[in-house]
């Protein structure tokens, strides 16, 4: 019987065996080649571009097409005829910039002179300043002391703060007028005797609101002094004080009041046989709710007013209706008003006022209706008529007692007028303008004065701006009006002469830097009237340059 031992050793040689047969065969197995005949690639294969074929909609015959209303292509505001005198600047954040600095003087025959100047500092986003200056001054020939000289300087200005503008102005003028309608055959006075000094300083400041507050209130509170005198003769200080709010209660509802003050204090020196110091106060309260809608607008409001302590309520009430496509509205309105007659304001009509030992302020109340209305895309046209009623209307007269060369303010305590006024102009891009205004008046109801003295029964102001190229500026203003009345020592009325002034200039653009212009003045050479023993000027001609930097 085999023993353990020799059944392991049997086994191993059994294995040896086995393994070294395959070893031999792998030897001969390694030497054999191996013929590679395909190569397999994979391709991604072009993806398939879908092709959309839509059908033709149906057409729809139910359509309705709007009218398309394009409005009037007004590049520029019309050009008002104005007299020689300094602009008022607008306190405004979007100020035009370009072209602050210019100087533009100017000769002519009675010995004009003339000279504008203006001014401009700060970028318009934090700060704002223009100063703006203008003199003229001329002699006439034909009658003694037709002289006259203003003088007038101004700075506004404005400071840009987060959330408001702090804003204000400074204002000096100078105007030498002579009082040389009296018979020079009659008189014989030296210019001291004539001349009339009248100096004005003014000075005002403001704040408002440019961003919405937490409030949603805008408020614009002002506050003003004015200095004004004869010198002399007589001082005139007044305080001005406005405070505005508004508060707007949805897109179309807003409420605004306001409370303002003006106070001034008059006196004279040297007058004979006594001197005059007296008040004029005024305060009123301005409470209104205006509804601004698509199919009209309307202001209704009340005007409490305290005139030196007599209280009274004034309307205010106006209001627009509109035609769908708003080139035509309808307006209407009841309007009270309270106009002061300190001698700053009269003189400023009549520079050849005396002075007065009283002040009665005129109070004035409209009842209107009016249209305004755009034709085509060029014409725009707007016409009123008002009836009108007064207390304590200020008529100017002269002083027949004297020479009647200076002029008294004579009060009727009621009167009525009825106004029609009309506005035109027409407008071609950047290339002609041309405007026009009526105004007629008939006054009736005078019972202390026979007539309303020195008043315009009718008035016209036209003018026309053509630009034939760039570089060229041509221009003509008309003024007309119709006799005014005035009355003669013993009581005789008679009028002074209707009024016709034709004006032309132009203004010829050189280069950036340089202007030439011209105007001629009074072509029909109507020495007319508007104040009684004051004839003008006959034909002018005025000229001279511009320069820009």
């Amino acid at each position: 019987m085999p023993t353990l031992p020799h059944i392991f050793l049997k086994y191993c040689l059994v294995a040896i065996g086995i393994f070294w047969a395959a070893g031999a065969k792998a030897q001969k197995d390694s030497t054999t080649s191996i013929n590679i005949t395909t190569e397999y690639q994979p391709v991604l294969r072009n993806a398939v571009k879908l092709n959309f074929s839509g059908t033709a909609l149906p057409a729809d015959s139910t359509r309705t097409v709007a009218a398309y209303s394009i409005p009037p292509q007004n590049l520029f505001y019309a050009y008002q005829p104005i007299p020689l005198r300094p602009l008022a600047l607008v306190q405004d954040t979007n100020l035009y910039l370009g072209n602050r600095n210019f100087v533009k003087a100017g000769i002519g025959n009675y010995s004009t002179g003339y000279a504008r100047a203006g001014l401009g500092f700060g970028d318009g986003k934090k700060y704002l300043l223009n100063v703006t200056g203008d003199f003229v001054s001329s002699k006439g020939k034909a009658i003694e002391f037709q002289n006259f000289y203003n003088l007038n300087a101004k700075a506004a200005g404005s400071y840009f703060l987060p959330q408001n503008e702090l804003y204000g102005s400074l204002s000096i003028s100078k105007n030498d007028y002579h009082r040389y309608g009296y018979d020079h055959t009659a008189y014989n006075y030296s210019k001291a005797d004539v001349v009339q000094h009248l100096q004005d300083f003014s000075i005002s400041a403001g704040l408002r609101n440019t961003a919405e507050n937490d409030y949603g209130i805008n408020y614009n509170p002002q506050l003003g002094i004015d200095f004004y005198a004869s010198v002399d003769n007589l001082n005139e200080r007044t305080l001005r004080a406005s405070l505005p709010a508004e508060k707007s209660f949805s897109k179309k509802i807003s409420a605004s009041a306001e409370i303002k003050a003006d106070l001034t204090r008059y006196s004279t020196t040297g007058y004979i046989p006594n001197n005059f110091i007296f008040n004029n106060n005024i305060i009123q309260l301005l409470p209104s709710v205006k509804y601004n809608g698509d199919a009209f607008q309307i202001n209704a409001g009340i005007i409490p007013t305290w005139d030196n302590g007599h209280f009274s309520l004034l309307p205010n009430i106006v209001g627009e209706a509109f035609l769908p496509d708003k080139n035509f509205s309808l307006q209407a309105g009841i309007v009270g008003a309270l106009y002061k007659n300190t001698y700053r304001n009269l003189s400023l009509q009549n520079p050849f006022l005396l002075h007065g030992n009283t002040q009665v302020n005129t109070k004035e109340t409209e009842i209107y209706g009016g249209l305004k209305t755009t034709v085509g895309k060029h014409f725009n046209l707007f016409a009123k008529v008002g009836i009108l009623s007064y207390n304590d209307f200020a008529l100017f007269i002269n002083d027949t007692a004297t020479d009647s060369k200076g002029f008294l303010i004579s009060y009727e305590p009621t009167a009525g007028n009825l106004r029609i006024h009309a506005d035109a102009s027409y407008l071609l891009q950047d290339k002609l303008s041309l405007n026009a205004s009526l105004t007629m008046n008939g006054y009736t109801g005078f019972d202390v004065n026979q007539k309303a003295w020195h008043t315009l029964p009718m008035e016209f102001n036209g003018s026309v701006r053509y630009w034939p190229f760039k570089k060229l500026l041509l221009k003509a203003d008309l003024l007309m009006f119709s006799a005014p009345k005035y009355i003669e020592k013993g009581g005789a009325h008679d009028f002074t002469g209707n009024a016709s002034d034709l004006s032309l200039g132009a203004e010829f653009t050189i280069n950036r830097q340089f202007s030439a212009w011209l105007n001629a003045n009074n072509l029909f050479n109507n020495k007319y009237e508007r104040w009684h023993n004051y004839p003008v000027y006959g034909l002018n001609v005025l000229g001279g340059i511009i320069v820009r930097f």
